[in-house]
């Protein structure tokens, strides 16, 4: 791997608390630094994992909190886990990773929209910005988001599957759109019709780690100094420099989650 010292990104989605990344933090930190990973955003899935991404926030400059209840644990989110999630997003720069996700059959919709529904409530009148989940339900998503004022605090729409077009409205929304590591895949189709055409004003990067790992380390477990390839190929799809796509998505990351 080159030094890439000049250049600084934003690991905008990255689950720093999984197992497979937990036990080895130190040397995932050293070498994210090295591909030129400043900072990491660690979602929540649920309420039995928000101590621990509080506690890695808190002992780690660089490591940012955004607890919430993920769809397939919507389930969860009962009045008592909204109040303490409400007393964790003081020390957050979001609430996530939220939405819906009609692939998880265990958990039926109307359950994921109330609980999205109710996070977003809570969000919004804590003016914090939302990190969305979503896999094959973007036209309830929108009107959901659209009947809750989300457009209030904006967010991120996480690791974004939908089309150009689809992504739009999530602009219009005051959203950005992140791209992961599936933009690498030898036969990604709909990422790359995306980076070609949404404006790299309204993008920013992840790696979901430990998922969604990009050529060449595709076998292996994400992690955060994976994005670097992630970079390249935007870089590459746009036609600009791979320090145009690191200084503009960080600052797009930076202003959205207020990280100064």
């Amino acid at each position: 791997m080159k030094w890439y010292i000049f250049i600084m990104f934003i690991d905008t989605h990255c689950h720093l608390d999984d197992p497979s990344i937990r036990g080895r933090l130190p040397d995932v930190l050293a070498a994210a630094a090295i591909a030129g990973v400043k900072r990491f955003i660690v979602p929540g899935v649920g309420p039995e994992g928000w101590d621990d991404i509080m506690a890695l926030a808190a002992g780690e400059p660089r490591i940012h909190a955004a607890p919430g209840i993920h769809p397939m644990n919507a389930d969860r989110c009962s009045d008592e886990a909204l109040l303490r999630l409400a007393g964790l997003c003081g020390e957050a720069v979001a609430l996530g990773e939220i939405g819906l996700d009609y692939a998880v059959e265990t958990v039926p919709r109307e359950v994921q929209q109330a609980a999205l529904r109710k996070q977003l409530r809570l969000a919004v009148s804590l003016g914090l910005p939302v990190l969305i989940h979503c896999r094959r339900a973007f036209p309830d998503l929108l009107c959901i988001l659209r009947e809750e004022s989300a457009e209030r605090v904006g967010g991120v729409m996480h690791a974004f599957s939908g089309s150009a077009e689809i992504a739009r409205d999530f602009i219009n929304m005051g959203f950005l759109i992140s791209i992961a590591g599936t933009v690498t895949y030898g036969n990604a189709v709909r990422p790359l019709e995306l980076v070609r055409r949404v404006p790299l004003d309204h993008l920013v990067l992840e790696t979901d780690a430990p998922d969604m790992t990009p050529e060449p380390y595709r076998g292996r477990p994400n992690e955060p100094a994976f994005i670097l390839e992630t970079a390249k190929k935007v870089a590459e799809i746009k036609e600009v420099p791979l320090e145009e796509v690191a200084a503009v998505t960080t600052a797009n990351a930076e202003r959205m989650l207020k990280l100064h």
